[in-house]
């Protein structure tokens, strides 16, 4: 079972490195289309991917009958080199395989790791807070924001779907405060084991950013390019108008565009755009938000 596995990451490399499709029938079609919008964005950004290395690790087992499934966790770290200016890229990709009789039938993204939150309305009558003064650390949002890429920190609560409880822990590591305890529909927070829904849920942060004027506040911008480091990305990726995905950005490459790090799907110093994500659709929309400050 495990040759096979290794296999199947060979040939996934071997598309990444050397852009050749990916023919193998245990993928989807899904997964190959978006390997193959990988290539083509690398492409169109004069990126050359020089090396990938991936390192898997096996999470669990389960058997039927005579199926086995074994969810495994890939991390790969790729070094990208764009014109005179090089990065290393790394994502962690949850996966699942099953095996009829020894035989590898299938390999796909475990859905358990990319299941997508509900809406969470803000109440937005309530009275005004208190107006917290703060300059926002961009620096330090972003030491958070590479320190804890891909581990969790235990002071918070971890979630299934912790793209947005991660990003905040960055902002409040840059200087965000607090506001809003303890009405979970008003402010952004979190203290011991309670927060807010604009903590931890995608689209109820998207909104939060949109409006507030106390503590952690933001303006939001045309392009993604208008972003600094420590600014933020909300991401509709059905074009539906909820709001699924949140990241921080970390970094610009050659052309000024972002490089982001995330949770859920852990990822650092990631194209902005997602073009390379099974959760990506040609209806995505984005909102490019700035945070400020009182300086």
């Amino acid at each position: 079972m495990k040759q096979s596995i290794h296999v199947l990451i060979k040939e996934r490399i071997d598309s990444y490195v050397n852009k050749r499709n990916l023919n193998l029938d245990v993928v989807s079609e899904h997964e190959q289309q978006a390997i193959k919008r990988k290539q083509d964005l690398c492409e169109r950004r004069s990126v050359e991917m020089l090396k990938c290395n991936v390192k898997g690790k096996i999470l669990g087992k389960k058997q039927v009958a005579g199926s086995t499934t074994i969810s495994y966790v890939l991390h790969y770290r790729s070094l990208m080199k764009q014109d005179d200016f090089f990065y290393i890229e790394e994502i962690c990709e949850h996966r699942a395989a099953s095996f009829l009789l020894n035989e590898l039938i299938n390999d796909c993204e475990d859905k358990q790791y990319v299941s997508k939150q509900e809406h969470v309305p803000l109440d937005r009558n309530q009275p005004e807070a208190t107006r917290k003064s703060f300059k926002y650390d961009r620096l330090e949002a972003v030491k958070y924001a590479e320190n804890w890429w891909n581990s969790y920190n235990v002071k918070y609560k971890t979630f299934e779907v912790d793209c947005t409880n991660y990003v905040s822990q960055c902002m409040h590591a840059g200087g965000a405060p607090l506001v809003g305890y303890p009405n979970r529909s008003g402010g952004w927070w979190m203290v011991g084991n309670n927060w807010s829904y604009s903590w931890s849920v995608a689209h109820s942060l998207r909104w939060y950013l949109s409006g507030a004027n106390v503590g952690l506040r933001a303006v939001e911008v045309e392009s993604a390019k208008a972003l600094s480091q420590g600014d933020i990305i909300c991401y509709d990726f059905e074009g539906d108008g909820r709001f699924d995905h949140t990241t921080i950005v970390v970094a610009k490459d050659k052309e000024n565009y972002p490089l982001v790090n995330a949770h859920t799907e852990n990822s650092r110093m990631r194209y902005w755009s997602y073009e390379d994500s099974t959760a990506y659709t040609p209806n995505i929309n984005y909102k490019f938000f700035h945070i400020i400050d009182d300086n």
